[in-house]
């Protein structure tokens, strides 16, 4: 038996542990899942903006399985929030049985508590007691006797009162985790169907685009030249930016390119909000999946129409191009390092221009109701792939 309560102790304690690991870990939970369903809104929005010329184009289907692919990542959120929340609510149970127990142990000791106190109620018979006493001390203990019992069965009810009460907020605390519980379990099931139905659409869009495999094939080629050429000019103007820098014995501000370096994986966002639709590298058509898609050297972000572009970092504007196909484009260097923002419909600075993180340089080209950032990173003549820089 004190084994049994020996375990039973144990696995309280382990509980009342994980509890604050289980309470972190499910508002971790939280602050994923909201961010998905910011994503999830602003795809939502850009394809309510795509105009009827972009309905069953490659751009309509990346993002309808952006969305899918978001939708899937929220699902799994919200199926470990209910894991988290199960575990939560039981370690509440497990709280509530030890309260329960301590209750009725202090109850019962109250009640002998009150007995003893009934049976000495009588003043007189108090009075008495202590002045029967053999000696001196053994009256004082008789009289303490009868002061320690009158504060404990106060200090007893107190305790009483205050067990209780934690009682009553820890199953009000449990209440309301099997409401939340019940209200995820209802967001799930909604969440899915609008899976479901998101799923649908993309094998709609699937079917509409692989009809005219020829158009398409002919839309491609042009695309690809236009691609190639913005590598090869981007390459071009790193290439003998840095070669220039070279003749002229200028200095690479070394303290700058070691800060840049340091905030891989925490550059801001050169727009207020987005979703990469075409990322870095060499992929295949969604559709057509053995057509290879021109290599992307730097990553494609779908953002709201006219949206101003910020430089990711400190830097110097060392020159702003137009390339046919991609609009004005800045080239802005930080240290060895450089960025380059394309499809802009206007520039707000001036090569020589130095600029702060955050800082607007202009505002994109509407294209429809959306506009699209293309954004590469370099490491002097070396691209990188923007997704690992910037903040996730």
């Amino acid at each position: 038996m004190k084994s049994l309560r020996a375990i039973l102790s144990l696995l309280v304690l382990c509980g009342l542990c994980a509890a604050p690991l289980c309470a972190q870990s499910l508002d971790a939970q939280k602050q994923k899942k909201e961010k998905i369903e910011q994503e999830i809104r602003f795809l939502d929005k850009q394809l309510k903006s795509l105009g009827d010329r972009h309905r069953s184009t490659t751009e309509h289907l990346t993002l309808v399985q952006k969305k899918v692919s978001a939708r899937r990542s929220l699902l799994g959120r919200i199926d470990s929030q209910i894991r988290s929340l199960d575990a939560q609510i039981d370690l509440k149970r497990m709280e509530i049985q030890r309260t329960q127990a301590e209750l009725d142990t202090l109850g019962g000791y109250y009640e002998r508590l009150v007995y003893n106190a009934y049976k000495n109620r009588d003043t007189k018979v108090w009075f008495m007691y202590v002045l029967g006493s053999e000696s001196i001390g053994q009256g004082y203990r008789r009289l303490n006797y009868f002061r320690n019992l009158s504060d404990a069965v106060s200090d007893q009810a107190s305790r009483i009162r205050e067990t209780r009460e934690r009682l009553e907020t820890e199953r009000a605390s449990l209440e309301a985790s099997r409401a939340e519980l019940r209200s995820l379990r209802g967001e799930r099931e909604k969440e899915y169907r609008e899976l479901v139905s998101d799923e649908k659409q993309s094998r709609t869009l699937i079917k509409q685009i692989s009809k005219d495999q020829k158009k398409y094939r002919k839309d491609l080629a042009a695309k690809r030249k236009e691609v190639e050429n913005l590598n090869r000019q981007i390459a071009r103007l790193v290439a003998s930016t840095v070669a220039a820098d070279k003749r002229a014995k200028d200095m690479v501000d070394t303290t700058l390119s070691g800060e840049f370096a340091q905030n891989r994986g925490r550059l801001g966002w050169p727009v207020n909000e987005g979703v990469i639709t075409d990322h870095f590298g060499v992929h295949y058509h969604p559709v057509y999946k053995n057509i290879r898609l021109p290599e992307n050297n730097g990553i494609t972000i779908s953002t709201n129409q006219g949206a101003e572009v910020y430089s990711v970092f400190d830097g110097v504007v060392k020159q702003i191009v137009v390339i046919p196909g991609y609009n004005q484009c800045v080239l802005i260097q930080h240290g060895k390092y450089y960025t380059f923002y394309c499809k802009l419909g206007g520039v707000t600075v001036k090569p020589g221009q130095k600029v702060r993180s955050g800082e607007s340089i202009g505002y994109l080209q509407p294209d429809g109701n959306v506009s699209t950032l293309h954004f590469q990173i370099w490491d002097g003549t070396k691209k990188q792939d923007p997704e690992k820089w910037l903040k996730r």
